[in-house]
């Protein structure tokens, strides 16, 4: 959770109030959200050089991303665009599904879009998080 928080706080936290900052803290450093990682209610992927986690995606609900990070020094590198063609894959093959979806940040709407992600509707807020509804309809591997 160290990697969303420090890449939130970079990239995201500029755009959001303090409320919005203070709710996204609590929600990754919550002993509830911990747990329900090892319950398997999130499945958590990462992206590794060596020792080092350079990126992150986790699937709630078994298609909704709702945590997609890279490390800032990785930014431009196909991380993101690999953890999604991930889980994409595993969404497919292992859950079944045939959407993926996420509430996008301001700051990663267009890193959505260059990968197909539709909004779903206008940016919402709640409890001062803004995101924009998304999905990316999955096409079955023939």
């Amino acid at each position: 959770m160290k990697l969303a928080w420090d890449t939130f706080e970079k990239f995201d936290a500029p755009d959001y109030s303090q409320e919005g900052i203070t709710n996204f803290y609590n929600f990754v450093h919550d002993e509830t959200l911990r747990k329900m990682f090892i319950a398997g209610h999130y499945q958590l992927f990462v992206a590794m050089e060596g020792e080092k986690c350079v990126g992150m995606i986790s699937l709630r609900e078994r298609k909704h991303i709702s945590l997609l990070f890279v490390d800032a020094n990785y930014h431009g590198n196909g991380v993101g665009s690999a953890l999604i063609k991930y889980v994409a894959k595993y969404g497919i093959e292992e859950e079944g599904v045939d959407v993926l979806t996420v509430n996008a940040s301001p700051y990663a709407i267009g890193f959505y879009h260059k990968r197909g992600f539709l909004d779903l509707g206008p940016e919402t807020l709640l409890d001062g998080i803004r995101f924009t509804p998304m999905e990316l309809i999955l096409k079955k591997h023939e």
